[in-house]
């Protein structure tokens, strides 16, 4: 092979090799900043998640339970963040949602007004047993959804990812 064509032969592999060790360079200069950008895309478009659960006819574990609800709405609000936050009732507790009973409905109609975020689950297991002890229809308020199961409830939502919290 000629000497030219071999200088020219090695110039070109050379000049490519340069390319591909510049394209290298400037890939894992902005690796960092694409994981960043993805990072934050990734933790903007998350979905906070709690579930509350309340199983005491107790005003103050009821306010306490409403607290906490509006405290972690508010403080992802206030980042920019989605939130989504549901209080479940059982046992006693079911007293929170009970249209002729709960010492904090008057706190609840407001709440699920301004949080279209928030749910209130009541449990048909519970509501069906006080209706039998109390021999009479359990009236629950119009915020109340019903669930079939509090404790179930509470176990399905732990599996979507909720945190669970107990006032």
């Amino acid at each position: 092979m000629p000497a030219k064509v071999l200088r020219t032969l090695l110039s070109v592999i050379a000049a490519v090799a340069i390319g591909v060790s510049l394209s290298a360079a400037v890939a894992q200069a902005q690796a960092p900043a694409k994981r960043t950008a993805q990072s934050r895309t990734a933790h903007a478009a998350k979905v906070h998640k709690v579930a509350i659960q309340v199983d005491e006819n107790n005003k103050a574990t009821m306010n306490l339970a409403l607290n906490n609800a509006e405290n972690v709405i508010e403080y992802y609000k206030s980042k920019g963040e989605k939130v989504l936050v549901e209080i479940v009732t059982y046992g006693p507790g079911l007293h929170m949602l009970r249209a002729d009973s709960s010492p904090v409905k008057d706190r609840i109609a407001p709440m699920a007004l301004e949080h279209s975020n928030l749910i209130f689950a009541a449990c048909a297991n519970t509501r069906a047993k006080m209706a039998k002890a109390e021999n009479k229809e359990i009236p629950l308020i119009s915020e109340a959804k019903i669930t079939p199961s509090g404790v179930v409830r509470l176990m399905e939502l732990q599996g979507q990812g909720y945190a669970y919290i107990r006032p």
